[in-house]
């Protein structure tokens, strides 16, 4: 099993598979437009343009299960996200990534990372990187800056893919 085996919804309500990123390094994360982490918007915007013709789509899955800092609905939060943070990268549905309605990608995602970071997500701008073959290699913290980690991000980008 690997990410590629999920698929999610978009803001509209159409299903995406996972799969359509296949041979790709992802960043997948849960954003929220009123966090006090929305800056790293900056960031992962960032991350986006200097790498997206390399093979990096980062994706963003708007939440509101953290002190309801994510207001905006499926209809608004695409724009939102665009006026207010310059956001280009594609962004999902609203999901739940904790408790009983947890999202499925983000029921893996845990699984696949849990030890320090145990079963649950702590807050907004949970990050996990995926790498071209569709496995969770790493998860960062809420606080970790995006660009702390783009020289990890580098080195998936130069590894092939193998298998896909």
């Amino acid at each position: 099993m690997n990410v590629y085996d999920f698929d999610v919804v978009t803001p509209r309500g159409e299903n995406k598979k996972l799969s359509d990123f296949r041979g790709q390094v992802l960043l997948i994360v849960n954003t929220a437009t009123k966090c006090g982490l929305a800056p790293q918007f900056d960031g992962l915007q960032y991350l986006h343009e200097k790498y997206k013709d390399q093979g990096l789509t980062v994706l963003g899955f708007p939440c509101n299960q953290f002190m309801d800092q994510e207001p905006e609905t499926n209809d608004t939060v695409e724009q939102a996200c665009k006026i207010n943070f310059g956001v280009t990268f594609p962004l999902m549905g609203k999901v739940d990534v904790n408790g009983p309605s947890t999202d499925p990608l983000f029921q893996y995602l845990k699984k696949e990372t849990g030890g320090l970071f145990g079963s649950g997500i702590k807050w907004n701008f949970t990050k996990f990187l995926v790498n071209r073959e569709g496995k969770v290699v790493k998860r960062f913290s809420p606080t970790t800056a995006p660009k702390k980690f783009e020289d990890e991000i580098v080195k998936l980008l130069n590894q092939s893919s193998v298998g896909v």
